[in-house]
């Protein structure tokens, strides 16, 4: 029962996803595809700010004494939309799968198990393995195309 949670959120944040996909790509001939990615952000944050009660109590002090944090992660989501711009603009949504890949190995390896030293096993070496597999298989796929 411990793994349904985690797909449940995870398929959220993945139907939010493919529609930033397909708001993003639909744009691409928005003559400022940043701009239109900036005007998605700010409807972002209007419904997160919106829906923020629902999962706790608005407390400033603790934004205020993390501004450090916020001012990372805001830097983080800007390369994110700059990087999905740069890539569905130019090479389409069906080259997500290589961001997908590459972010397995910068935020599970990178922040998890190597910044915030999260467990590590068997398991998870393996599917990664499979996900750098992955790249090689899609490359060479687009590679024949």
């Amino acid at each position: 029962m411990n793994f349904i949670l985690p797909i449940l959120f995870a398929t959220i944040a993945a139907a939010g996803n493919a529609l930033f996909a397909y708001g993003q790509k639909q744009s691409s001939g928005v003559s400022n595809g940043l701009l239109y990615v900036g005007a998605s952000a700010l409807v972002a944050c209007l419904l997160a700010l919106s829906a923020s009660p629902a999962v706790g109590p608005a407390n400033l002090e603790s934004i205020r004494q993390n501004w450090g944090l916020v001012a990372i992660s805001g830097v983080g989501l800007f390369l994110t939309y700059l990087g999905f711009n740069l890539l569905y603009a130019n090479f389409g949504v069906s080259q997500y799968i290589l961001y997908a890949v590459i972010s397995i190995v910068t935020t599970t390896v990178v922040v998890g198990f190597l910044v915030l030293k999260e467990p590590v096993n068997a398991y998870h070496n393996a599917a990664i393995f499979a996900a750098l597999v992955t790249v090689v298989l899609f490359s060479i796929g687009q590679a024949k195309s």
